[in-house]
This record gives structure tokens, C-alpha cells and sequence, in this order.
């Protein structure tokens, strides 16, 4: 038997890494796109070369890796600049994400894979089922502001982003609501892995 293919996704800052580590506490096979997208633009890589060539050394530290506060402040002040970036990145993160369901153990029931642009970048068939973190919108902008130091502006443009929370959570199999205790949220987590 197979391992269930499962994505977790959400909005930014709705407690997808909090639901994956938990997920991963309980010894479930975990990923996460978002090392996998580091990883591809790491120093040395073609990802970074490729970055490079279309935005400039500008968005580069002194280390030469990537510098990822600068890069932000251009793609979430421009679409063209933020599907450019995603052109590179994706097909790399795709291909990643691929090889590890394909070598999974047939021991597992199920396997997770955050993918914070899931449904932006059309992957939901590629899973045998979906889950949806989700928070009230001012606690996801809180969380944002104090998580990554942005202004508020700055906050609602990255939000903005991405698809909405609430058509996100319309299309899921399951949904797990991180705006209450972490408890609450803990049971919501063990409910889901009973339900997979």
C-alpha cells in the first residue's frame, strides 16, 4: 500500500509550521516547500544564478547568498517580479517534492507536505487530500508583523499575495483553526492524523 500523498497549506503566518512539527512529533513523513525553495536558491546554485541574472547582485548579502529581506521588498511590490522569482524557484521545489513521495517507505499510512502555494500554483490534484490552516485575519497580521518585523503595509501586501485564507479553507478536506490555545490547536491536529 502506498503512502496517502497529503498537502498542508494555509495563508502566510496561519500556523502551517506549527502543524507540521506537530505533525512530524508524531513520527508522520513531513516536508516542507519552503526549505525545499531555500534550497534552491542557495549559494552556488543555478536557482541563485538565475535570480541574479533578473534581479541584480542588489539582492545579494556580503556572504553572497541571498539576501531574502531585499528580494521580498521587490517581488511583494511587483507581480511580474514575484512570478519571475516563482518560475525559477517552483520547478525545482516541484521536482524535490516529487522524489521524496516517490521514495517514501510503504510502512506509512500518509505523508505530509506543507506547500504554502498550493492552490496559487495549481497542485491541489497532485495530492489525495488537503488540509487548511486558518486564523482570524487580525491575528495572521499580528502574527506577520511581529513574526517577520514588517510594517503593517508591508504585512497586508504579502498577504495579499497569496490566495484568500477563506477560499483556500472552501477547498479543503480538512481544516485546522490555529487562532485559538496551542491545545486547541494540538487536538485539532491528532483528530486529523485519526481522520488520515
Amino acid at each position: 500500500m502506498t503512502a496517502k500523498r497529503v498537502a498542508l497549506t494555509g495563508g502566510i503566518a496561519t500556523g502551517k509550521s506549527y502543524v507540521l512539527s506537530r505533525l512530524a512529533a508524531a513520527g508522520i513523513p513531513t516536508l516542507d516547500a519552503d526549505v525545499l525553495a531555500r534550497e534552491a536558491v542557495a549559494p552556488g546554485s543555478e536557482g541563485l544564478a538565475a535570480v541574479i541574472r533578473r534581479f541584480g547582485t542588489g539582492v545579494l548579502n556580503n556572504n553572497g547568498g541571498l539576501d531574502r529581506g531585499a528580494l521580498a521588498s521587490i517581488v511583494f511590490n511587483d507581480a511580474t517580479a514575484r512570478h519571475d522569482l516563482e518560475a525559477i524557484v517552483h520547478p525545482s521545489v516541484r521536482a524535490a517534492t516529487d522524489a521524496w513521495l516517490d521514495g517514501l517507505d510503504d510502512r506509512h499510512r500518509f505523508a505530509v507536505v506543507a506547500i504554502p502555494l498550493l492552490y496559487e500554483t495549481g497542485r491541489e490534484t497532485d495530492f489525495d487530500a488537503v488540509v487548511v490552516t486558518t486564523c482570524p485575519p487580525d491575528v495572521q497580521l499580528q502574527r506577520l508583523i511581529s513574526r517577520d518585523g514588517l510594517s503593517e503595509d508591508d504585512a497586508r501586501r504579502r498577504i495579499a499575495a497569496q490566495w484568500p485564507v477563506a477560499d483556500k479553507v472552501r477547498r479543503a478536506d480538512h481544516v485546522i483553526e490555529t487562532g485559538g490555545t496551542f491545545d486547541e490547536t494540538d487536538r485539532q491536529v491528532d483528530t486529523l492524523i485519526g481522520a488520515l
